[in-house]
């Protein structure tokens, strides 16, 4: 890793933070979507929040990525289109397919996943345009041809899930369907296990202490919020099939 201990420091704060999230989500379901709630300040549109809170992941990454010495060079330049083809999607497209017209969230919710976008997305973009090294060799790498292989099958699962969900409701219809086909049919979650998925892959592509960082924070992040929804899914469907794992599928 980078000999600069204000940069090693950054990226364990990542790791902290991915255990101490994991820890709080198993304690406390975060108040956000269909386990929004009462009792958590001031609330914003929840198609604004999730702009809010993802835009550094965008905007800041961009910027920090533009400030290093290797900005100009093949592989960096791939691994920023990697990072930036999944978060335009994320930040500008995915909000406005959200059914969200009317729904808000805490202001808390999107304030500290900003914060903690600013901090992944320094240590990531710093990596890869400035503390890491590629020859143009990498790109044919086993681990950077594998990682993108596992990176574009976790999008593929994310995005497909994410559209099952958006056609569960008609124009004007409101309130929760049990979706079904595809992974839905395997586990509550399969969008959640999608994006895990993807950060798995682009830490193989990236090779770094930071994006490894990152894919550990995403399972702390997803996997208790997945757990959550299976609970949520058979509390409210006395029908919800029984064999549907929460995250992944026929194991947990």
């Amino acid at each position: 890793m980078a000999q600069d201990p204000l940069y090693r420091g950054l990226v364990v704060a990542v790791f902290a933070l991915g255990a101490l999230t994991w820890i709080a989500l198993v304690l406390v379901t975060a108040p956000y979507g269909r386990h929004e709630r009462a009792g958590w300040g001031p609330k914003i549109p929840s198609r604004l929040g999730w702009i809010v809170m993802e835009s550094p992941a965008v905007l800041f990454f961009a910027w920090v990525y533009s400030q290093g010495e290797n900005r100009a060079e093949l592989v960096p330049l791939v691994l920023l289109g990697v990072w930036q083809f999944h978060y335009l999607h994320r930040t500008f497209v995915y909000p406005f397919r959200m059914r969200a017209s009317g729904k808000t969230m805490a202001l808390a919710i999107p304030l500290l996943a900003l914060a903690f976008n600013v901090l992944n997305a320094w240590v990531n973009a710093r990596w890869i345009s400035h503390v890491g090294r590629y020859s143009d060799a990498w790109l044919r790498d086993p681990r950077f041809l594998a990682g993108a292989v596992v990176f574009l099958v976790g999008w593929a699962i994310n995005v497909r899930a994410d559209s099952v969900l958006f056609r569960l409701r008609k124009p004007g219809e409101t309130g929760y369907k049990v979706p079904r086909g595809g992974l839905h049919d395997r586990v509550a979650c399969p969008n959640y296990f999608g994006e895990i998925v993807e950060w798995c892959g682009y830490a193989l592509m990236a090779w770094s202490p930071a994006a490894l960082a990152f894919a550990f924070y995403t399972v702390a992040n997803l996997a208790p919020r997945a757990a959550a929804h299976l609970r949520w899914y058979r509390e409210k469907f006395p029908d919800y099939p029984p064999e549907r794992k929460a995250l992944v599928p026929h194991v947990w």
